[in-house]
């Protein structure tokens, strides 16, 4: 995926984003935004997967232990979704981390439990 299609991308998720937090509002479970994003993808025509295992390897094994991934978008971008009252520094560490295990560049960590959606988003690139 080129750059410019990329930021195409990344625009339409923050757009989705917004269009759930705008109808259901702060205060619900994570796995009822992850449903209504998911469908909000689905009308959009955006390619998206829920509840992807990522394997862990240590050194050469791969061992009967997963991560799971809330949403990979595009087969490029993940996205871990909050429902906290306050992100800590630990849940971008959960984002590197599987940004890492999975091989991505890009996430996006969405707290919806925010009174405006945009003060509880944030991109994340590995490596930066």
């Amino acid at each position: 995926m080129v750059k410019e299609e990329k930021n195409v991308v990344t625009g339409q998720i923050l757009d989705a984003c917004i269009e759930v937090h705008r109808n259901l509002g702060p205060g619900l479970l994570e796995s009822t935004y992850e449903a209504c994003l998911m469908k909000e993808f689905e009308l959009r025509d955006i390619k998206a997967e829920r509840q992807i295992k990522i394997p862990i390897r240590y050194k050469e094994f791969e061992l009967d232990q997963d991560y799971r991934i809330d949403i990979l978008v595009e087969n490029e971008f993940i996205i871990e979704l909050k429902a906290v009252e306050t992100v800590l520094p630990i849940h971008k560490a959960q984002l590197i981390t599987y940004l890492k295990l999975a091989n991505k560049r890009i996430g996006f960590l969405i707290n919806f439990n925010e009174s405006r959606l945009i003060d509880g988003y944030s991109r994340v690139i590995q490596g930066y």
